[in-house]
C-alpha cells in the first residue's frame, strides 16, 4: 500500500510539533503540510492529494467540524481537541477517530491504524480512496453509564430488550441504553442484523447454528419467536 498523505490543521505550535513528531514515527504516513487554520487548508486539500487530515476542532474563524462539513469530498479525518464533549458531533461527522489532548503516541498509533485499515479497504474495493460519506459508517453512537460509546457493528453479539432499556451485548461489555427496541432496530442495517424474537436482535454473521427454536451466538442460546422464524429461515435458505 502506498503511503497515506496527511495534512495537519492545528493552530497551536506545541500541538503541531507533537503531531509532526508522531507522524514521522509511522512509516506508512507522509506529511504534506501544516496549516494554522481551516481556511488556509482549503487550497491544499483542493490542489494536493491528501488522504488523511489531523483536524483540531477549536480553530480560528471556522471550527474543524464546520470546515469538514463544508468539504464536498473530504479526506479521512482524525479530530484532535482538548474538549471531549465534542466527541458525539465528531463521530457524527464520520471521523475515523477522536484524540483528546494530550494524547500518547500509542493512542495516536491506534487512531492511525484505523485510518490505514479504512483506506486499505476503500482502495481494495475501488482502486482509489473514496470520500468518507460514501462508506457505510459501520458503528453506533450509544449513551450509557454517563458516557458516549462508539460501538462497531462487528463488535456486537446481540441486543436484548429489557423494560425501557436495551442491553447491547458486545465482545467486551454490556451497555444499558435508554432507548426503544424499535428505534434500535431502525438504526441497525437490515443486511447485517435481524430481529429473531420480540426481545432479541442478532447479527447474521454471529449465528453459529440453529437448534430447534434457538440460535447459538458466541455460546449463548437466543430464543427464536414464532412470528420471526419465517423471516429467519428465508435468510438461511439464501444461496
Amino acid at each position: 500500500m502506498k503511503k497515506m498523505r496527511c495534512l495537519v490543521i492545528e493552530d497551536e505550535p506545541l500541538s503541531q510539533d507533537v503531531l509532526v513528531k508522531y507522524i514521522a514515527g509511522v512509516s506508512e504516513l507522509e506529511l504534506t503540510g501544516i496549516c494554522g487554520d481551516a481556511l488556509s487548508a482549503s487550497g491544499l486539500i483542493r490542489n494536493a492529494s491528501v488522504d488523511l487530515i489531523f483536524l483540531d476542532i477549536n480553530l480560528p474563524v471556522i471550527s474543524g467540524i464546520r470546515f469538514l462539513k463544508s468539504l464536498s469530498h473530504p479526506p479521512l479525518v482524525i479530530f484532535t481537541t482538548a474538549y471531549p464533549e465534542f466527541a458525539v458531533e465528531g463521530f457524527d461527522s464520520d471521523a475515523v477517530d477522536y484524540l483528546v489532548k494530550p494524547f500518547s503516541f500509542e493512542r495516536f498509533l491506534k487512531a492511525v491504524n484505523k485510518a490505514l485499515e479504512r483506506g486499505s479497504y476503500l482502495e481494495s474495493k475501488t482502486g482509489q480512496v473514496k470520500a468518507p460519506e460514501q462508506e457505510n459508517q459501520g458503528f453506533l453512537i450509544l449513551h450509557a453509564d454517563k458516557k458516549v460509546h462508539k460501538v462497531n457493528y462487528s463488535d456486537i453479539l446481540y441486543l436484548e430488550a429489557t423494560g425501557d432499556y436495551v442491553k447491547v451485548h458486545t465482545l467486551t461489555a454490556t451497555l444499558m441504553v435508554h432507548e426503544t427496541f424499535r428505534r434500535m432496530e431502525e438504526l441497525l442495517p437490515a443486511d447485517l442484523f435481524i430481529r429473531v424474537h420480540k426481545s432479541f436482535i442478532v447479527p447474521l454473521g454471529r449465528i453459529s447454528y440453529m437448534e430447534g427454536n434457538r440460535l447459538n451466538i458466541a455460546g449463548t442460546m437466543i430464543p427464536v419467536g414464532l412470528a420471526f422464524r419465517e423471516a429467519l429461515m428465508k435468510v438461511f435458505r439464501k444461496p
